[in-house]
C-alpha cells in the first residue's frame, strides 16, 4: 500500500445515514404484503405523507447546523431516495409550494435545475447503496437517462449500466448478501476524501450494514442503532480508523508495503446535532474491524 493510500486509513468521518421518506410502497404495503410484488409500484416515488416527512427532516437539518457542515450527499439511485437527497439537502425546498400530488417529479426536476445553478452540497448516486435487490418490482430503478432528466442536480457518473443490470424478477438478495455489499460500501466510503458526508438509503440496506459491523464489533454496538430505520430518520454516526500492530487482538490484515499492520475501525451513534470539537465522540466508543 503507498503512502496515500495509508493516509486514506487514518482519520474520522462523520456520516448521516437517512432513510428515505414514506413511499407509495411504504402505504401498500401496511395494507397487505403482497402489494410488494405489484407492478404498479415500479420503483416507487414518494407518497403525499413522503413529502412531508422530507420538508420536516430538511428543516431539522438546517436548525442543527448539518447544511453548513456536509461535504457530500450519497444517495440510492431510486426515486425516493433521490426525491428526499433533493428535497433535503438541496438548496431550496419547493415541496410546500405545490400541493397537488401530480407534481411529486415536476418538484424535483425544477429543485434539482436551481440546486445545479447555486453553491449547494453535491449529491452523488451510488448502486451499492440500493436496497435488497430483486423480485419485488419496487426496488427495481428505472434508466439512467429517465434520472438525469428529472434529477439534474444528482451526478450519476458512477452508475455503469443504463438500465437495471442489478435486479432480476427469480432471485432476492439475502440479508447476508446485503450486508457484504454494504460492508464494501462502507470500505469504498472510506476512500473519500470528504469529512462528512450524508447517506439516503433504505431501511433494510442500512440496517443489514449496521448489524454487519455489530457482528465484527469488540464490544457491543448501541441498540438504538442496530433498530430497523423509520421513514425518513436521520442517524448520526463517527466512523474511525487507527491502524495497529500486526499481532494486536487477531485483527484482519491488510498488507502495506512489505509488512502486515491491522485496521480498526471504530463507529459511536451521535446524539444530537454534531459539535465542532467533537466531543461526543470521546464517549462510549465501540471498535469494529473490517477486513480490507
Amino acid at each position: 500500500m503507498d503512502t496515500a493510500a495509508e493516509a486514506q486509513l487514518h482519520g474520522l468521518k462523520i456520516l448521516h445515514l437517512v432513510r428515505h421518506a414514506q413511499g407509495t410502497h411504504n402505504v401498500a404495503a401496511e395494507e397487505n404484503r403482497d402489494e410488494l410484488m405489484s407492478h404498479d409500484l415500479l420503483d416507487a416515488p414518494l407518497s403525499c405523507l413522503g413529502r412531508q416527512q422530507v420538508c420536516d427532516l430538511r428543516k431539522d437539518v438546517h436548525e442543527r447546523g448539518l447544511f453548513q457542515r456536509i461535504e457530500l450527499v450519497i444517495t440510492s439511485p431510486m426515486t425516493r431516495t433521490l426525491q428526499t437527497a433533493v428535497g433535503v439537502f438541496g438548496r431550496k425546498n419547493l415541496a410546500n409550494e405545490l400541493d397537488d400530488e401530480q407534481s411529486t417529479l415536476d418538484i424535483d426536476k425544477t429543485q434539482s435545475a436551481i440546486s445545479s445553478t447555486l453553491n449547494c452540497i453535491p449529491i452523488l448516486a451510488v448502486e451499492l447503496c440500493r436496497e435488497k435487490l430483486g423480485v419485488q418490482p419496487c426496488n427495481k430503478r428505472r434508466s439512467i437517462s429517465n434520472y438525469k432528466s428529472l434529477f439534474q442536480a444528482v451526478d450519476f457518473s458512477l452508475i455503469e449500466s443504463e438500465d437495471d443490470n442489478l435486479w432480476t424478477a427469480d432471485y432476492r438478495e439475502s440479508n447476508e448478501e446485503v450486508a457484504a455489499r454494504g460492508i464494501k460500501f462502507l470500505k469504498w466510503l472510506w476512500t473519500r476524501k470528504e469529512r462528512e458526508i450524508a447517506v439516503v438509503s433504505h431501511g433494510i440496506f442500512l440496517q443489514q450494514t449496521l448489524m454487519a459491523l455489530g457482528a465484527k464489533s469488540y464490544t457491543p454496538m448501541p441498540n438504538d442503532l442496530l433498530q430497523r430505520f423509520r421513514n425518513c430518520e436521520l442517524r448520526s454516526i463517527s466512523m474511525s480508523v487507527t491502524i495497529v500492530d500486526e499481532g494486536m487482538m487477531g485483527l484482519d490484515s491488510v498488507l502495506m508495503g512489505k509488512h502486515c499492520a491491522r485496521v480498526v475501525y471504530r463507529v459511536q451513534l451521535l446524539n444530537g446535532a454534531v459539535k465542532e470539537n467533537d466531543s461526543e465522540m470521546e464517549n462510549n466508543k465501540c471498535p469494529t474491524v473490517l477486513s480490507c
